[in-house]
């Protein structure tokens, strides 16, 4: 969770529109390279 609203969380103030949008683009682009040939298991809880 961290990685994916690290943008968001210090860039917030700066930011606009002041409502961001978490949706499944945001997500895969904001994760794309954590998860790109890595071994996943790691993150399962």
């Amino acid at each position: 969770m961290e990685k994916l609203l690290d943008e968001i969380s210090f860039e917030g103030p700066d930011l606009e529109p002041k409502h961001q949008r978490i949706d499944a683009d945001y997500v895969t682009r904001m994760l794309s390279e954590t998860v790109k040939d890595q071994d996943l298991s790691r993150y399962i809880l």
